[in-house]
C-alpha cells in the first residue's frame, strides 16, 4: 500500500511542475500547452501498443470526449498565462476553487444537492481564497494583477467545465482511452494558436517542452492510474492536494514568491476543504469534487 501511496503523491507533485517548467521554457503559454499535451498523448498511445492495449487506442470515445479536451487545453493555457501577470500560488488556488464552482453548477442544474457539510466547506475554501488576497478586494491601480487574476479565473471556469462535463462521459469509456484522447484533442486546439505565435525554439526550450509532456503529462497521468488501482478514491483525492502545495513551494523556493503569513493561511484553508471534504466523502462511500455526490476512481481520475 505504501507504493501506491508513493505513488499518488509523486503524481500529485508531477502534476504541481507545469509552473515552473513553464516559466523555465520561456515560450508562449500556447506553446507550452500544445506539447504538454501533444506529447502526453503520444506517450499514452505509445504506452497502450506497447502493453498490448491497442484496441483502447483504436476506440471512438464520442464527442463529449473531445469537448472536454478542450476545456483541458483551456485551463491549461490560461493557467500558464495567469503566472506571466501574478503569483503562481494565487493561480494556482484560484484554479483549486473550481471543484466549488462545479459543485455549486451541480447543485442548481444538475439534482447533486450539496449537504450541509459540503456547503460548510465551500464557505472555507472561498474564504482561503480572500484571505490569500489579503482582503483587498480594491484592484484598481493594480493591472498587471488584475489581468493575472482574469487569466486565473478563466482557467478555474474551465477547469470547472471539465470536470462537469468529464461526470457525462459514458463508464464504457476507458480512463486511459479518456485521457489520451482528452489530451489530443486539447493539443489539436491549440496547434492553430501555437501556428500563429511564429516562435523560434532552441534546443534548451526543446528540454523544457519535453518536459512539461513527460512529467506533468504522461508520467503524472500513468502514475495517478497505477494509484487508484489500489488505494481508496478519497484517499486519492487528499493526496491531490500535495499539487498546490508543490506550485506554492516552488514558488517560493525557485522564484522568491513568498507569501505573508495571512496568504500561507489563505493557502492551508483551501487544501484543508478539498481534504476534508475527500474524507467526508469516504464515509459515504464515494469522493466527489467538493459536492457530496459519488465518484468512482475513473471519475476522479478524469480531474487530473
Amino acid at each position: 500500500m505504501s507504493l501506491y501511496i508513493l505513488a499518488a503523491a509523486v503524481s500529485a507533485v508531477f502534476m504541481g511542475t507545469i509552473g515552473a517548467i513553464a516559466v523555465y521554457a520561456d515560450v508562449s503559454a500556447e506553446t507550452v500547452t500544445f506539447y504538454r499535451l501533444f506529447i502526453g498523448a503520444l506517450l499514452m498511445a505509445v504506452f497502450l501498443l506497447v502493453s498490448g492495449q491497442k484496441d483502447r487506442i483504436f476506440t471512438w470515445p464520442g464527442f463529449k470526449v473531445l469537448i472536454t479536451g478542450g476545456f483541458l487545453a483551456g485551463f491549461v493555457v490560461f493557467y500558464v498565462m495567469a503566472m506571466g501577470y501574478t503569483s503562481m500560488a494565487n493561480a494556482i488556488m484560484l484554479l483549486y476553487l473550481a471543484p466549488v464552482t462545479a459543485s455549486v453548477v451541480a447543485h442548481f442544474f444538475m439534482g447533486e444537492r450539496l449537504s450541509g457539510m459540503s456547503a460548510a466547506l465551500i464557505v472555507v475554501a472561498l474564504f482561503g481564497f480572500a484571505m490569500m488576497l489579503e482582503f483587498n478586494f480594491n484592484l484598481s491601480g493594480r493591472g498587471e494583477e488584475v489581468l493575472g487574476l482574469f487569466y486565473a479565473l478563466c482557467a478555474m471556469v474551465c477547469y470547472a467545465a471539465f470536470i462537469l462535463t468529464n461526470r457525462l462521459i459514458h463508464d464504457r469509456v476507458h480512463v486511459l482511452t479518456r485521457s489520451g484522447y482528452q489530451m489530443l484533442a486539447g493539443a489539436l486546439c491549440m496547434l492553430p494558436l501555437m501556428l500563429q505565435q511564429g516562435e523560434s525554439i532552441d534546443a534548451s526550450q526543446w528540454g523544457w517542452l519535453v518536459a512539461a509532456g513527460v512529467v506533468p503529462g504522461f508520467l503524472a497521468i500513468m502514475l495517478a492510474v497505477v494509484a487508484l488501482r489500489a488505494l481508496p478514491a478519497a484517499t486519492f483525492g487528499t493526496l491531490a492536494y500535495l499539487e498546490p502545495i508543490t506550485v506554492v513551494g516552488l514558488g517560493w523556493v525557485l522564484f522568491g514568491q513568498s507569501l505573508s503569513t495571512l496568504q500561507l493561511a489563505g493557502s492551508a484553508l483551501i487544501v484543508f476543504s478539498g481534504i476534508a471534504q475527500a474524507l467526508v466523502s469516504q464515509r459515504v462511500g464515494g469522493i466527489s469534487d467538493a459536492t457530496g455526490s459519488e465518484k468512482s476512481d475513473q471519475d476522479v481520475l478524469s480531474t487530473l
